[in-house]
């Protein structure tokens, strides 16, 4: 059963549809595979300029759409995002595929349904990066604060039960993988998120600069690569993004002229740096991380924080065909002897597009196709009479 076989009558559920992001990239590509498929999510807010990748789907929404100030506050509405999502009727379908990074896998099906989840990461406000999250809000002390990490626990409980309610989990690294085995205590097939590699020309001559670029947002960590080369004036740095982080950004680069800090670009501007660039520096702790293997597609190495989807991605200097360099803190010190090794190292631009092509949308169109189809042989076996 590949997916161009598929009959039975499919639909997919998104968490909800605001912006084209990475959790975007992997619906396209479902959209894509499934075209007879009908589209579900919380909420439809996606700006005009950025629904081609929908193809033209039109998409059903919850009651979330049509409450006040949705349209620019619907992540406040996340309590509520529950019931929403389990008064969708689904009980017409064969197949029910979810693409999941906070409530999409809570659909209700039934006995004879299959439910396969593709899950970008369990909610992650409300596990392991509560702490975090109630800080980043300023919700540590007050009566706000208490009512939040009330509200995230019973998150927490519904979002274990439901996952009872899937038959087969995808994940998009090992990485989330074990994060799900902790949560739900599920095991989960590893297929990795599509990246257009075929867009990226390898990049053979390089430049003497390094470049990062992202959203400037805290946990990137932007801020600190930064301020490492504020102590290395001997190496250039050029900073790609923008973001609430961009005035914090901007402060480092005052006065240090090997920083240069060039805001927002447009995506040919960024390809173009990333080709000519001696390495691509990542310091944040991403569950699958696009933007390295998009570096590596331009055959330029990268230099990363050892955690996260960044370890599956990169093969480390020590390894055979290496594409970069990883490092074991986010400190200036780590990132410092992670740039001199790297300097003192022969990485092949050939190897770092070599490498990208495992991460390609064909192969994520393969091997999501070939998770369903284990899972459906299997719900066969289970539900035969």
């Amino acid at each position: 059963m590949t997916h161009e076989k598929i009959t039975a009558k499919i639909a997919i559920v998104h968490d909800w549809l605001t912006t084209y992001a990475g959790a975007e990239r992997v619906l396209e590509q479902l959209l894509l595979m499934y075209p007879a498929a009908d589209l579900y999510a919380v909420c439809d807010f996606m700006p005009s300029q950025e629904r081609n990748f929908l193809h033209g789907r039109p998409c059903q929404t919850t009651f979330i759409q049509h409450l006040p100030g949705a349209r620019k506050h619907y992540r406040q509405y996340l309590p509520l995002m529950p019931l929403a999502i389990e008064q969708l009727d689904l009980s017409s379908y064969d197949i029910v595929i979810s693409s999941s990074h906070a409530v999409a896998k809570g659909v209700l099906t039934g006995p004879d349904q299959l439910h396969v989840s593709y899950v970008h990461t369990p909610i992650r406000y409300a596990w392991d990066l509560q702490h975090q999250y109630l800080k980043e809000s300023d919700l540590t002390h007050n009566l706000k604060g208490w009512v939040a990490r009330y509200l995230l626990h019973r998150i927490r409980t519904w979002d274990c039960r439901t996952a009872n309610g899937v038959d087969s989990f995808v994940v998009n690294s090992q990485y989330i993988g074990r994060r799900v085995n902790k949560v739900y205590r599920r095991t989960a097939k590893v297929v990795y998120p599509p990246v257009d590699t075929d867009a990226f020309k390898l990049g053979i001559a390089k430049d003497d600069f390094f470049l990062t670029a992202s959203r400037l947002v805290p946990y990137k960590r932007v801020d600190l690569i930064a301020e490492t080369f504020t102590q290395l004036p001997d190496k250039r740095l050029v900073i790609i993004g923008d973001g609430p982080e961009r005035s914090k950004i901007e402060r480092f680069a005052k006065g240090h002229a090997n920083i240069q800090f060039l805001g927002y670009q447009p995506r040919n501007v960024l390809i173009d740096y990333m080709r000519r660039a001696k390495a691509f520096i990542f310091a944040a702790e991403e569950d699958f991380g696009i933007i390295p293997v998009e570096a590596q597609a331009c055959g330029t190495p990268v230099i990363a924080f050892g955690r996260g989807g960044a370890v599956e991605t990169i093969r480390d200097i020590d390894t055979n065909r290496p594409t970069g360099v990883l490092f074991p803190q986010q400190s200036i010190s780590s990132i410092s002897a992670a740039i001199a090794r790297l300097e003192n190292s022969q990485i092949n631009p050939i190897d770092c597009n070599w490498n990208a092509q495992h991460f390609s949308i064909q192969n994520f169109r393969s091997s999501f196709a070939e998770a369903l189809k284990q899972a459906h042989a299997a719900h066969q076996v289970l539900h035969a009479p």
